[in-house]
């Protein structure tokens, strides 16, 4: 008798090099799944087939890199927001551009289809949100209350509200019927990343950075449960199609939480890393991720996952008794959406006060075509899933079959013949450990496969005889540290150094402890302390700020990603706790008599809006570049623009 093929419940699926420069957003299709969009910083917009190695199409006409990406419910429509602030609109059927649209005056962060008219919401870096109307090529309404980046949008199920999501660590709930706010959701102590409605009660979770999900009532306008103790920030969630449980896609895993009380039924292992969206079908749920030009995909099989019932693991520090069941499907506690049977009433209009808001003449409409093409690369693949849909037919649609999972255990044997295009970079991989005289980037990524200029497997020992006896640890060691003495230098070194600081640190003197970093010389060090500091804002105070702006100048220069970002986050939370006390002390007239804190104060005040202001004059040269970087530096200078 034949022994059972054991499966697995989640899996790598492929893995793409998506774009020529890095990715920089991409969505899934919900309805189907297998649809798969990406932007990037070549200003592309390129589409996928999931588990297919070869572009569908490529959208241009974006002058800057593509930040956004959105599919309407059909998977015709598809909108891309841009770091300069305008929008486009194509038409995947006709394969055209359908729509331009402008008037954010900064970076597109968000953008959501209406379920039912055309229209399309916009969030951006300018605090905004935007209702637009496709098919008059304007705003409609300019919803105004964020205090920061909007980072994320959703419409309702029935198209009558729109939740919004920002750095600003709140969630709003606006009409759009009567075009305006009707509730605000604070709680959150982080930006918020995303925010997502239940498919039938009235009912709104939202995920943070600071590692928590919330559920919020959307009849009584209040929190309904809060889960904490998620393994890093929230960045994707979905409801299951039922609405029985919430998927949250965190780092590594996949967690699914109940709610009231709240819970965790499972938790699913997946190498996914930092997911960025999440859709389900055929019971499978589909993730992707990116890492700079790479887009990888995996599958979860749900009918191995539980998703209700008894509590499987409970990350929630809670020790009352669950005396509360599940709701069952069909008898929901809150009133359900009530889903027009036609396309919504139009929202009422405004008038426009601004130029660029206004429908352009048709001769705009030319140069969009002008400029904006839809290259069709894979005319096979975009003919079986786009020119179907307008011809009739008499026979049901064919169902998309599930992916089929490897076995649990089973041996994945080498291919005889290479891979698809679409799955190697198209650049050969250096066999070399030797680095090449000008092969180091200009800039250092944080994530990535293999140390700069060197090769893994220099570090391990050769085996010479297949039975070889196994090596004490010190042998290993011995033989591992061979030809590496510098490294091992340098390592060392560093240790020491984080071992002083740590030392100073532990007597609770957060000034001294970064004055000890810093009169080490040593960036690392720095890098590492700060990465602690800027975790708890509470730490920061102005003598901090003092000793840190002159090595955030340093670290904002440095050829090392992870160094910029570092000095980047620092800056923000000088910026945004200092900079309005700093420039109201200066502000102040003359005090009289003596007045020695005062006087202190005011001193550094001084010193702190003089070490601003020259890095004030680096952001501005630096908020030109691309990806997240230019991102970065472009919201530093709007919060220093008071310098200027």
């Amino acid at each position: 008798m034949a022994t059972p093929v054991v499966t697995k419940t989640a899996w790598k699926l492929q893995e793409i090099v998506a774009h020529a420069s890095n990715v920089s957003s991409l969505v899934l299709g919900k309805a189907s799944g297998r649809l798969l969009a990406t932007g990037g910083d070549d200003c592309r917009v390129n589409l996928w087939s999931i588990n297919k190695p070869n572009c569908i199409m490529s959208l241009t006409g974006h002058t800057s890199p593509v930040e956004s990406v959105r599919l309407n419910t059909p998977e015709e429509l598809i909108v891309a927001g841009s770091q300069s602030g305008s929008i486009r609109v194509w038409d995947l059927e006709a394969a055209k551009i359908l729509r331009t649209l402008m008037g954010h005056k900064a970076n597109i962060c968000s953008l959501d289809f209406h379920p039912y008219g055309e229209f399309v919401a916009s969030g951006s870096q300018d605090t905004n949100i935007k209702l637009w109307d496709i098919r008059r090529k304007g705003c409609v309404f300019r919803y105004r209350g964020h205090s920061q980046a909007v980072r994320c949008l959703r419409f309702s199920p029935d198209g009558k509200w729109l939740a919004s999501a920002a750095d600003d660590h709140t969630v709003k709930l606006w009409d759009l019927t009567a075009g305006k706010m009707m509730s605000e959701f604070p709680g959150h102590t982080g930006p918020v990343n995303v925010v997502e409605f239940h498919p039938n009660e009235y009912l709104l979770a939202s995920g943070s950075s600071d590692r928590t999900i919330r559920f919020w009532d959307l009849e009584k306008f209040q929190v309904v449960s809060c889960i904490e103790g998620e393994p890093g920030p929230v960045r994707s969630v979905l409801f299951n199609p039922d609405g029985c449980c919430l998927y949250s896609g965190c780092q590594d895993s996949l967690r699914v939480y109940g709610w009231e009380p709240e819970r965790c039924f499972d938790v699913v292992l997946v190498n996914w890393g930092k997911v960025a969206d999440l859709a389900i079908c055929n019971d499978q749920l589909i993730g992707v991720a990116f890492s700079q030009s790479n887009v990888s995909s995996y599958v979860v099989d749900l009918t191995r996952v539980t998703r209700t019932g008894t509590v499987a693991h409970d990350p929630v520090q809670d020790s009352r008794p669950l005396t509360q069941q599940l709701p069952t499907p069909g008898a929901p506690l809150r009133r359900i959406y009530e889903r027009p049977s036609t396309t919504c009433s139009k929202p009422q209009r405004v008038k426009h006060n601004s130029e660029s808001e206004r429908r352009s003449p048709s001769s705009e409409d030319d140069r969009d075509e002008r400029e904006s093409r839809a290259e069709i690369q894979n005319a096979e693949d975009y003919n079986e899933i786009f020119q179907p849909k307008n011809s009739i037919s008499r026979t049901p649609p064919r169902r998309s079959e599930p992916f089929p999972a490897p076995p649990e255990d089973g041996e994945i044997m080498a291919p005889t013949s290479l891979p698809p295009p679409g799955l190697i970079p198209t650049q050969p991989p250096i066999v070399t450990s030797i680095p090449a005289p000008k092969g180091e980037p200009a800039i250092i990524p944080a994530t990535r496969n293999e140390p700069i200029g060197l090769k893994a497997s220099d570090f391990l020992p050769a085996v010479k005889i297949a039975q070889q006896a196994e090596l004490v640890d010190e042998d290993a060691m011995s033989q591992i540290r061979k030809g590496h003495d510098t490294m091992c230098v340098v390592l060392t070194s560093r240790h020491k150094n984080l071992d002083t600081v740590r030392a100073v640190w532990t007597t609770g003197d957060i000034k001294t402890s970064v004055d000890s970093a810093v009169a080490i010389n040593d960036l690392s060090v720095v890098v590492d302390l700060l990465n602690i500091v800027n975790q708890k804002a509470s730490l920061w105070k102005l003598d901090l700020c003092t000793t840190v702006l002159p090595q955030i100048e340093k670290l904002l220069q440095s050829k090392y990603e992870s160094y910029v970002q570092t000095g980047c986050t620092s800056l923000k939370l000088i910026l945004q706790r200092f900079l309005p006390l700093i420039t109201d002390i200066l502000a102040a007239p003359p005090s009289v008599g003596v007045d020695i804190s005062r006087e202190e104060r005011l001193h550094k005040c001084r010193l702190c809006y003089k070490q601003l202001k020259n890095i004030n004059g680096l952001v501005k040269s630096k908020s030109g570049l691309s990806g997240r970087h230019g991102s970065a530096f472009r919201e530093l200078h709007l919060l220093m623009a008071s310098l200027d």
